[in-house]
């Protein structure tokens, strides 16, 4: 990975290419790096650590990035495509600005920058996690070595570079998983066997369960997967509407194909090993167990491969994220409007350095993946879902409703977080009661503007 983002990389001399790979990707590639950074840390280590407590219901982890992928492929993704191209836009900043004004680029810019570090810290965490369990290095050590593969082969040349490494990251992956699945169903004794995990616990079997987890992760994740930055931004390096269209629902499809195998995975090992409890420090270790010891050698090598490139495809994914925020949304707008395309390049690729170091850290102080995760898609739903979609399709909307909205969103998420450790009100999570708010918040403002004309 790291040989060939290095040669990809000296293809790279400008910052269009780092940020949107010129526009010039296809359906083929759209696909690959869409399902390589859709298929992570929360995808492969944490929807198994969630499989092994709450049973089958962790198909909604995966499956809601599913239906939220559904809607970016068919509605949002095409129009955003197509108002970047028109316009050379190069980040989901840009758009805010242009739909909106620099105010709300600035606040948005700031307040992701700080929520992408979490998804960054889940990903290199779960690498940790898989170099401790498999060869007993210590779980800081293994971080850091996540830290420094992903920072060198994105920073020689961004979205250019990790849409083709992210080919190989995703061949890898479903092969590794291909393989996984039928020899641990059959290392724990069958289908039967399976079914017979925890038999006498309903909920533990309940696909419907509302949850969290359960159906709730909807409210958490579907909208993020239609709005979030990093994937955005890939769109906009789309080659044209239908490789957005076909791409992107290509990921899809293989997002709802795969749900399934961490939630079973997850299933499988509390049948072979039970007593793995966020209490020993083994929240996140269901899969790496499965790989190290109910496979034979080979094929848990491959598999244990396929979850480090897992881990890996979605760093660089969050990566994008924070190198493009930085050096474009506040950098080149903020600091140094006149900055030219290799001044902006090389902040972008010192941003890449730092991001890694700071996502490292947290990595190393969350541990939990699921936890940090969580964060990540909170702060992304209550944030830029409705400024997204509003300018989008709404006409009228204004600078006034986008800041409310966020305001309201962030304000009232944070109260409910704090407040009740979590948990939420009425079955209802801080996420879904964030966006909520920041719907009402718009509704609100857009009303009372219009009225007072």
């Amino acid at each position: 990975m790291v040989a060939l983002g290095l040669i990809i990389g000296r293809r790279v001399r400008g910052s269009s290419g780092f940020f949107v790979a010129r526009g010039q990707l296809g359906p083929g590639l759209i696909f690959s790096t869409m399902l390589a950074a859709n298929i992570g840390a929360g995808s492969t280590v944490g929807a198994t650590a969630i499989g092994y407590s709450a049973g089958i219901a962790a198909w909604w982890w995966v499956g809601s990035a599913a239906i939220g992928s559904i809607a970016l492929a068919l509605w949002v993704g095409p129009a955003m495509r197509r108002v970047a191209q028109a316009n050379d836009l190069r980040t989901v900043g840009d758009y805010l600005e242009f739909r909106y004004n620099a105010a709300v680029r600035g606040v948005v810019s700031a307040l992701l920058w700080v929520g992408s570090t979490f998804i960054l810290a889940a990903q290199l965490a779960a690498i940790g996690t898989i170099l401790d369990t498999v060869a007993h290095v210590p779980f800081a050590v293994g971080c850091i070595i996540g830290g420094v593969v992903i920072t060198i082969y994105f920073a020689a040349g961004g979205l250019l570079t990790s849409a083709r490494v992210n080919v190989v990251q995703l061949v890898v992956k479903l092969s590794g998983f291909a393989l996984a699945l039928p020899l641990a169903v059959s290392a724990l004794g069958g289908w039967h066997a399976v079914a017979q995990v925890r038999a006498n616990d309903p909920t533990y079997w309940s696909f419907w369960h509302a949850g969290p987890p359960g159906m709730m992760y909807l409210a958490l994740l579907a909208p993020s997967f239609v709005i979030s930055p990093g994937l955005l931004q890939k769109v906009f390096g789309a080659r044209d509407d239908r490789a957005v269209r076909v791409g992107v629902g290509l990921n899809a499809l293989g997002l709802f194909v795969y749900a399934a195998v961490p939630a079973l995975l997850g299933i499988i090992a509390r049948g072979r090993f039970p007593d793995l409890t966020a209490a020993n420090g083994s929240a996140n270790t269901p899969l790496p167990m499965i790989l190290m010891y109910m496979l034979p050698p080979v094929v848990g090598a491959i598999g244990l491969a396929a979850v480090f490139s897992a881990e890996v495809s979605a760093s660089d994914a969050a990566l994008f994220m924070l190198t493009t925020s930085l050096s474009q949304d506040l950098y080149k707008r903020f600091v140094h409007p006149r900055a030219s395309e290799a001044q902006v390049l090389f902040v972008a690729r010192c941003t890449t350095v730092v991001a890694a170091t700071i996502g490292v850290s947290l990595a190393i102080a969350l541990v939990s993946v699921v936890d940090a995760l969580t964060i990540f898609y909170t702060l992304l739903t209550v944030i830029l879902f409705v400024p997204i979609l509003a300018g989008l399709y709404v006409s009228h909307a204004s600078t006034i409703e986008a800041m409310t909205s966020i305001a309201s969103g962030v304000a009232v998420m944070t109260a409910v977080q704090i407040g009740t450790g979590g948990r939420g009100v009425a079955g209802l999570t801080p996420a879904l009661i964030g966006l909520m708010a920041a719907t009402a918040g718009f509704v609100l403002a857009y009303a009372a503007r219009r009225m007072s004309r």
